[in-house]
């Protein structure tokens, strides 16, 4: 069964690609042009196959995905060895380096490995997940990239 589900979904993958929220695409594209490299860092194996069908791989400078995390024995989250490496990939120290997230456990994850900026990503309608995700470790909680760009990297030219 569980190879029929992986089938059937890499399938849907390759023929029905994926659609990223509307902001991540302008956000890291405005990002590249500022010349802040960014990376994704995900627990799930299918990391690569979702960036690459939303057609965001060429936004990225890195990706580290649960295939790393299993061949490179990393922890997942709340453990912050996946944003570490995706800082390391960046040649970036995680002090200097900030972390959008929009998981509690990647909240926790990025304070616990002494990431300079936190970022709470709010998605929820009524923003609803502000608090926790504050009550996480988030020093910044945005509703999308899009003014996470505007509010911290605009600021600065």
């Amino acid at each position: 069964m569980a190879a029929l589900k992986e089938r059937a979904f890499v399938d849907l993958l390759r023929t029905e690609g994926v659609d990223a929220f509307a902001d991540v695409r302008p956000a890291l594209a405005a990002l590249l042009a500022a010349g802040v490299p960014c990376a994704a860092a995900s627990a799930s194996r299918h990391a690569r196959q979702l960036i690459g069908a939303a057609g965001l791989d060429g936004l990225l400078a890195g990706v580290v995905d649960g295939e790393d995390a299993a061949r490179l024995g990393l922890a997942g989250k709340p453990d912050p060895a996946l944003f570490l490496r995706a800082a390391a990939l960046l040649g970036s120290r995680p002090q200097d380096t900030a972390v959008a997230e929009d998981a509690l456990a990647g909240v926790a994850a990025a304070r616990r490995g002494g990431f300079g900026l936190v970022v709470g990503v709010d998605r929820t309608p009524l923003r609803q997940a502000a608090a926790p995700l504050r009550e996480h470790g988030a020093d910044l909680v945005v509703p999308d990239l899009a003014t996470l760009v505007r509010r911290v990297w605009g600021e600065r030219g």
